[in-house]
């Protein structure tokens, strides 16, 4: 029992470590010179990165952040399996649970990075990774709500939001509305929302400037436009 607990633990600090691997930091640095948290929004996320450095390293940041959410959860989570076991595994509600636990620790790695001084980013690109890598069609309906209030609004903290509270919602009309069978449901919708909570938490202050319409926005992304109506005379 003591012996599986370390194991998860130990599942967990890797899942963090991982998480923690400050990605911008390290591109800023090496090729231009300066912190990327001294620069724009101060944010080691991809979008500061987009907007400091230029797409193609905004994409490269982005990319290997949604890996260090993808890859422990792929490959850690069944070698921690192997080592607990399939009975102290079932009791805890199985592999699933397992990957959770790596995921989260990925995520609050990149929010809160011990090389960086335990600041980071916001954390939706490693969940993004981590999500699919346990419901990928989920996350694919996700990604197409954000794509529509991004591409309406040209802010990414709206359709990372909109996204992030979509997630939940997606997992319990699946399961009431087609019955689908998840592995662990109070587990995974118990994590969906905590989820969505940690995303608002760290859009708080995009979300006081979307609402105030300070919000910044890549006006190029900004494509769907509706026509507001004119006041009647």
């Amino acid at each position: 029992m003591i012996t599986s607990l370390l194991w998860l633990i130990l599942g967990a600090v890797i899942g963090y470590l991982c998480g923690s691997f400050p990605t911008a930091i390290i591109v800023s640095r090496m090729f231009f010179g300066f912190d990327i948290r001294t620069r724009g929004s101060g944010n080691m996320g991809s979008t500061n990165v987009f907007r400091q450095l230029g797409a193609f390293w905004g994409i490269l940041v982005q990319i290997v952040d949604i890996l260090k959410g993808y890859l422990p959860v792929a490959f850690l989570s069944g070698f921690i399996l192997s080592q607990v076991g399939v009975d102290f595994a079932s009791s805890i509600g199985g592999i699933f649970t397992i990957q959770i636990i790596i995921g989260f620790s990925a995520i609050a790695g990149h929010i809160w990075s011990v090389f960086a001084g335990f600041r980071g980013g916001k954390g939706v690109n490693t969940a993004l990774g981590f999500l699919l890598a346990i419901t990928p069609l989920e996350v694919g309906i996700c990604l197409v709500v954000f794509l529509f209030f991004f591409l309406s609004s040209g802010w990414v903290s709206l359709g990372s939001l909109t996204a992030a509270f979509s997630y939940p919602m997606i997992i319990l009309l699946r399961k009431f509305a087609f019955n689908y069978q998840y592995d662990n449901f109070n587990v995974l919708i118990v994590f969906s929302i905590l989820l969505c909570g940690l995303v608002f938490y760290t859009h708080r202050e995009n979300v006081k400037r979307i609402i105030q319409g300070t919000e910044n926005r890549f006006e190029k992304f900004h494509l769907i436009k509706f026509k507001k109506k004119q006041e009647l005379k």
